[in-house]
């Protein structure tokens, strides 16, 4: 009898443990910010979260600026954003904070015009001045030079702009102000940044408010992230590059444009006009942000996570649109990744 209630507590114990260590495992992690990246982060965090057992990862996409401010205000485990972190923004985390990139895409002019006229051609001098207000219509003499074999109509120019605080925006103004002077002093670089004053300039939450506000005005252009226009199969510019060349997104333009990337010791690099013949003018990395010190058990299941977008992540990366990290660049990430504590 003795022995029998032994065994039955050590039974107890046994069931227990096991409901404990099932427990321990059982967490919910919290993301939020850019919208750029959110199709394949979605997808990456919904197959991680189906190959862990107990873990479960939801990811909003808020535009850079929020997920930012979640990350200082300390409502999310981690944040993302394609402007990365300012200084100043970095000082206000307490413990610090590791910058990532994970994953990088170009940045796209996507537009609607009637006929549906494609490959249409927008020189380096020309498509900053579309969006600083000084080209306003689209048979003007300025477009239709790039393109004689296109009929375009005469129809005032729409230009479709981010209205929350965007990582996009950023990537997007710091490449018009390095190749316009004109823009640089007018508009300037930043996440928000004060646009002409125009009613022919409308603004637009997020990459997928951007699209859809494209698709849904005749005559209208605005810039997303390259995986948006080849989701809703929306027609896209061809840009003139620093060579001189036109080059057309979603080819190898973008991997050449960033594979020169000089990483200094806090991964935060930019390539505002890539000088290669073959390269995509705009593209960009985008980082995901972690608190540097934090619950042990969450930062454990962060840096699988990490891990998993470097492996199985990237293999997914080219068909949704955006740019596999070159292996030096995951290797690099890989070791940074460790500083999640």
């Amino acid at each position: 009898m003795e022995r029998k209630f032994i065994l039955g507590i050590a039974a107890t114990f046994a069931l227990v443990a096991q409901i404990s260590q099932a427990n321990s495992a059982d967490l919910h992690l919290i993301g939020s910010g850019a919208s750029f990246p959110f199709p394949i982060y979605s997808a990456w965090f919904k197959d991680f979260s189906k190959k862990t057992p107990g873990v479960t990862v939801d990811y909003q996409a808020k535009g850079s600026g929020a997920g930012i401010q979640d990350l200082i205000n300390k409502t999310v485990d981690f944040a993302a954003s394609d402007a990365a972190m300012t200084p100043d923004e970095i000082a206000k985390v307490e413990g610090g904070v590791v910058l990532l990139p994970m994953t990088a895409g170009e940045i796209v002019l996507a537009y609607n015009l009637p006929g549906q006229p494609q490959n249409l051609k927008l020189p380096r001098d020309v498509y900053p001045d579309i969006f600083r207000g000084k080209i306003t219509r689209w048979n003007d003499p300025r477009i239709v030079a790039a393109n004689p074999e296109l009929k375009l109509p005469d129809l005032p120019i729409t230009v479709v702009r981010r209205s929350d605080a965007s990582g996009t925006t950023f990537v997007f103004t710091k490449h018009l102000s390095a190749i316009s002077p004109q823009f640089k002093a007018e508009v300037g670089t930043g996440t928000n940044v004060q646009w002409p004053q125009s009613d022919k300039i409308v603004a637009a939450p997020k990459n997928d408010g951007v699209m859809a506000t494209i698709k849904q005005t005749p005559g209208a252009i605005g810039y997303v992230e390259y995986g948006y226009a080849k989701l809703t199969k929306a027609d896209i510019a061809i840009l003139q590059n620093k060579a001189g060349n036109f080059v057309p997104a979603g080819g190898e333009g973008g991997a050449i444009a960033l594979e020169g990337a000089q990483f200094p010791p806090n991964l935060i690099v930019w390539v505002d006009d890539p000088p290669e013949a073959k390269a995509y003018p705009i593209a960009s990395f985008t980082w995901m942000l972690f608190y540097a010190k934090q619950d042990p058990q969450k930062a454990e299941y962060l840096r699988k996570l990490v891990d998993y977008g470097l492996t199985e992540g990237q293999k997914i990366a080219d068909r949704m649109g955006y740019i596999p990290l070159p292996a030096n660049v995951v290797e690099k990430v890989r070791a940074a990744s460790a500083k999640i504590q």
